[in-house]
């Protein structure tokens, strides 16, 4: 049936009610008032009808529309409304297909994020109890008389105090990355000579470079390396960099650090020549949740949350953190931070 023909018995039909409706409430219908009183009843009753027969067709299709909703609501996913009616239609169904992305997306990403707090929670369950577990042991032997000999007690006094103080890295490690990741740690950006903060930070790690009998090689500018920059931040991003090159350059190896300018920003590379990082496993350095070489990591008292704190912190900061690695060769660690407009 064609659009008109399917209209036409409607409107015939309206109007013979107008009139029914007209001559029980005694309307004059002679005359253009009359004709105008039945006309206008005619196209009240006709819309009426009209959009009672198009709110049936659309009841069906937000049937269809709820029920990808809570398809997807459910976590189930939900598939995509297709388009095919009138421009309101179209439009609403773009919309909700919109919707329906950004919820599979949030979804998905909860996931993700919940299995990555599952395993940080279990490497950090193990890196707590490991060292307890040691201390406890060291601590029972003191008691029971099993280091008779003054420099015995005193070699289990050290171990016991590097153990403890490991302990307390990896609860505050564990602390800063939950302030990160609720957004709870207040940033003080002020001027910084980044060359200044690069030498201040490599100081307070002489005695244990000495120690070790690592070679320090360092290419500092001497004239201001201005950036503008949470100085906390800066700090603890400098000590992450600087303890992991410690631990994984080895006895006897040499560590750089190097600060140059380039394309509207400053550049600062620590480097070691350890082992190295293997290619599978240089992708997810950063990633709080990922120990490549576990045992090695557990072995030299290693979080595995430093370079991730490292990273967030470069990047609230407005900076990036990356790394490069060639196994046997270098490693290095580049933090790079935008320049400060001079004054």
């Amino acid at each position: 049936m064609k659009r008109n023909e399917g209209l036409l018995p409607l409107l015939q039909l309206t109007a013979a009610g107008g009139l029914l409706f007209a001559e029980a409430g005694g309307w004059d219908w002679n005359g253009p008032a009359g004709l105008l009183r039945g006309a206008l009843w005619a196209v009240v009753v006709t819309v009426s009808l009209l959009l009672l027969r198009s709110s049936l067709r659309y009841t069906a299709r937000l049937k269809g529309l709820t029920a990808e909703l809570h398809r997807v609501l459910a976590g189930h996913g939900g598939a995509r409304l297709l388009a095919g009616g009138d421009a309101v239609w179209n439009e609403a169904v773009f919309a909700v297909n919109g919707l329906i992305e950004r919820l599979a997306e949030v979804q998905a990403r909860s996931i993700r994020s919940e299995a990555a707090r599952q395993s940080l929670l279990a490497n950090i369950s193990h890196d707590i109890r490991t060292p307890l577990t040691s201390m406890i042991g060291y601590v029972d032997a003191l008691r029971d008389g099993m280091a008779p000999t003054p420099g015995e007690r005193e070699e289990y006094v050290a171990t016991l105090s590097r153990k403890a103080y490991a302990l307390k890295r990896l609860v505050d490690e564990t602390f800063h990355l939950a302030k990160l990741d609720a957004d709870d740690l207040p940033l003080r950006p002020e001027p910084l000579d980044f060359a200044e903060e690069a030498r201040e930070a490599l100081i307070s790690r002489l005695p244990e470079l000495q120690k070790r009998g690592i070679e320090l090689q360092v290419r500092l500018p001497e004239e201001g390396c201005r950036i503008t920059a949470d100085r906390l931040s800066l700090q603890r991003i400098l000590s992450n960099l600087l303890e992991n090159a410690l631990r994984y350059g080895g006895e006897g190896g040499v560590l750089g650090v190097e600060l140059a300018a380039e394309d509207g920003e400053y550049r600062l590379q620590v480097w070691d020549r350890g082992p190295g990082i293997p290619a599978e496993e240089l992708p997810h350095i950063f990633e709080r949740s990922y120990r490549g070489d576990r045992s090695r990591s557990s072995r030299d008292g290693g979080s595995g949350l430093g370079l991730a704190i490292a990273r967030a912190l470069a990047e609230k900061n407005g900076g990036r953190l990356r790394a490069e690695s060639e196994p046997g060769v270098r490693t290095v660690f580049m933090l790079a931070l935008r320049r400060a407009e001079q004054p």
